[in-house]
């Protein structure tokens, strides 16, 4: 695929790359320089922020940490405890 670099220096992405990204009229990129390479990363962060806020926790939790212990045991920050030996 290529892309040409217009007059004042804006490319248009080919829709096959706006089309598995999910990029639309407005979407943000994030534009790095690695290695002599232009990187283009689809900017999340916006997504999540417009998103907080939206969900709430199942009846019964407090917090999402008290979730995460009921589904994995565990919450991000818990010190991590190695399983007990069953007696034999």
């Amino acid at each position: 695929m290529e892309a040409t670099v217009a007059e004042r220096g804006q490319i248009t992405l080919p829709k096959a790359v706006r089309d598995a990204l999910g990029l639309s009229k407005g979407s943000k990129l994030k534009v790095e320089l690695i290695d002599g390479r232009i990187v283009l990363r689809k900017d999340v962060g916006d997504a999540l922020s417009r998103l907080r806020g939206r969900f709430k926790l199942a009846e019964g939790f407090k917090t999402t940490d008290d979730a995460l212990r009921a589904i994995r045991g565990r919450a991000p920050g818990d010190p991590y405890l190695p399983p007990e030996d069953e007696p034999a």
